[in-house]
């Protein structure tokens, strides 16, 4: 049996299996959105889910610009939109 921990995203706590990525884990919580873009507001989810692309960068602990496909969620993390 798997380890389960938890993280926040945008202020919500966010369950999920040890080992997953921050943006499978956010996507499994069915939040669909992981930023917005600068100019529009539109929102981006994982695109490519290699780390090729940026559309799934959000703020870890108070780090910008993470790409949430390649970094493994952590309990107690606090992650944020970016924008």
């Amino acid at each position: 049996m798997s380890k389960q921990i938890s993280f926040t995203f945008n202020g919500v706590a966010v369950q999920c299996e040890e080992g997953q990525s921050i943006a499978a884990a956010v996507i499994n919580s069915r939040t669909l959105a992981l930023r917005k873009t600068r100019f529009g507001e539109e929102p981006r989810s994982v695109f490519c889910g290699i780390g090729i692309c940026f559309d799934c960068v959000v703020v870890v602990d108070g780090v910008a610009n993470q790409r949430s496909c390649l970094i493994e969620a952590k309990a107690d993390m606090n992650i944020e939109s970016s924008s």
